[in-house]
Formats: structure tokens, C-alpha cells, sequence
């Protein structure tokens, strides 16, 4: 029995140049009716963070969440699932410099819907304010890399930027990081603490 990662597997086939044979076949199968575009995979894992933290199954609701592997990609995709292809409802989550791609994307797809909620400067910096620098810090020792914490703090390329900023840049310096600090700062969060832009997104679907 199909499920939705099989959906997803094929847009994103579909995307690279594949036919997407079956898309619309597995989107009839699925009852899908909304499609969530991500940049990446980072985004991805802190949205399936917050959807099962408040109890919800998206795939269950007809909700398709995708990475994109990029901001660039957004028209692509948008061509594929709005309404010149299986004619799904489109929401977008982006970074603020990255929101000029995904206006001209949508825009091009003729694309009406939910909307594109926005991050300054992107999702780790709304989840390290909404957390605040300690608590951060406290998940970074409590998952065993404090030590590549304070060695990368003592980097003269660190000296003298806040600490926020040093946070956001220490989570993207290994490959997974973000991936993995995706998740675990949203499980970090308190309630009513969840940032504007993922609390907008996910209320939209």
C-alpha cells in the first residue's frame, strides 16, 4: 500500500526530471490536497518536530511536506503540484533571503493559497530567540557537543558577534547539525513559545 513518503519520492523524481507517471494516481490514492515547501532538510525534521509534538498526522490529514533542496527549486515544484499539475493547495516556509524565490515561484504557478511564512533570518535564528542563547546552550551539552561548542567559540572569526549569532553559525558548521538541532530545539520549546513563522505554517494546513 502506497504511503506518503512513496508521494513524496516521486514529486521529488518528478522534479529532477522524471515523468511523475504515478503522481497523480498516489495523490488520488492518499486524499493529498495540501503540499508544505521546505528548503530543506533541517526545515523538514523541525515541522515533523512540531506536528507530532501537537498530536497531528499530516500524512493522515492529506498534507504533504517536501524538501526542496533549495529555494530555487520552488517553481519547479510549484509547476508540478499547483494548478497547472495535480492542482494541490501550496504553503512555504523560507529563510527572508530566500523569499524572493518563492514569490516569484508561486507567482509564476499561479498559485493561490495558504501563503509563504517567512523566517528572520531563517529557522534556526527564530528557534535559538524563541529559546534564548542558555537553553540552547544547555541542549548543546546535553547532546555531547559542548566541547566543539567552546573550541568554536574561541575561533578569532567569532570574536566579538553575539552570542545568538555565534549559536546559529555553530549549527550549521557540521554536516547533520542542523538536521538534528531541528528537531531538538523544537522539542525544546515551551508552550506558546513556538516562533511566528512555523505557529503560521502549520495553523495553515
Amino acid at each position: 500500500m502506497a504511503d506518503m513518503r512513496a508521494f513524496r519520492d516521486e514529486i521529488t523524481a518528478w522534479a529532477a526530471g522524471g515523468s511523475g507517471g504515478t503522481a497523480s494516481e498516489l495523490a488520488g490514492e492518499l486524499g493529498v490536497r495540501t503540499a508544505v515547501l521546505l528548503e530543506g532538510p533541517s526545515d523538514l525534521a523541525a515541522v515533523e518536530a512540531l506536528t507530532a509534538g501537537r498530536d497531528r498526522d499530516l500524512a493522515a490529514e492529506g498534507v504533504c511536506v517536501l524538501a526542496m533542496g533549495g529555494a530555487m527549486s520552488v517553481g519547479r515544484y510549484a509547476g508540478i503540484l499547483g494548478p497547472a499539475g495535480l492542482g494541490l493547495r501550496l504553503a512555504g516556509l523560507c529563510d527572508e533571503r530566500e523569499q524572493r524565490f518563492y514569490d516569484r515561484g508561486l507567482a509564476g504557478a499561479r498559485v493561490a493559497g495558504p501563503g509563504v511564512f517567512v523566517c528572520v533570518s531563517d529557522l534556526e535564528d527564530e528557534l535559538i530567540r524563541a529559546l534564548g542563547p542558555d537553553r540552547v546552550e544547555e541542549i548543546i551539552r546535553a547532546e555531547g557537543d559542548i566541547r566543539a561548542w567552546e573550541t568554536f567559540v574561541q575561533q578569532p572569526a567569532q570574536h566579538g558577534r553575539l552570542r545568538q549569532q555565534q549559536l546559529r553559525r555553530f549549527l550549521g558548521t557540521k554536516k547533520g547539525r542542523k538536521i538534528r538541532y531541528g528537531r531538538l530545539l523544537v522539542e525544546a520549546l515551551a508552550p506558546g513559545r513556538t516562533p511566528a513563522p512555523l505557529e503560521g505554517l502549520l495553523a495553515s494546513v
